[in-house]
């Protein structure tokens, strides 16, 4: 399957969850999440959760994190669409957040992150068994990944397909996908 195809595929399974499954799930992936090896960590990216996407809710995650690891510091991005960059900011609440033109949470302000991070929650559509994954299209998180040294791993509903059809050059694979049923290593 191509990514486009993919991508519409994934978008009408999401889409038929209910918030029921949805917080389900989001349980399960952290379930799975906990299991992972986080001596070695200091700093973790994770995206914040599209209100009326049903996206994983990493909220979960961070509250997990603040309450057993909180030496971890946590960032969240801030996307730059004039450029299609995104900056890393220090988490400091949801008092902190607003919503952008794309009813994505992130940082009004705050401080900005540049230094090393070790890992990073990647948010997807979907995602094959060679571990490319299906965003939304703009390559954020290509781009961001791109360079860097970190363990990428990707969050999931659903498991995985068999390859994407269409992988480029830019595109970066994840090392891990956990998914509400297992740790995928890729």
């Amino acid at each position: 399957m191509t990514k486009a195809e993919l991508r519409k595929l994934a978008t009408i399974q999401r889409n038929g969850l209910s918030d029921a499954q949805v917080e389900k799930y989001s349980r399960q992936l952290l379930h799975h999440f906990k299991s992972l090896d986080f001596s070695a960590i200091k700093t973790i990216h994770l995206f914040l959760p599209i209100e009326g996407k049903n996206e994983p809710d990493t909220f979960l995650f961070i509250d997990w994190l603040a309450s057993e690891h909180p030496e971890i510091r946590i960032i969240v991005p801030k996307a730059d669409f004039d450029t299609a960059l995104m900056h890393n900011y220090v988490y400091k609440g949801k008092e902190g957040l607003i919503k952008n033109l794309y009813d994505i949470l992130e940082p009004e302000k705050g401080e900005l992150h540049t230094g090393d991070v070790e890992l990073v929650l990647v948010p997807m559509l979907a995602f094959d068994t060679q571990g490319y994954r299906v965003g939304y299209g703009k390559g954020f998180y290509d781009r961001f990944l791109q360079g860097i040294e970190t363990l990428k791993v990707g969050l999931s509903f659903f498991d995985p397909v068999e390859r994407i059809d269409d992988v480029n050059a830019h595109d970066v694979a994840l090392d891990l996908c956990i998914t509400p049923h297992k740790v995928f290593k890729l």
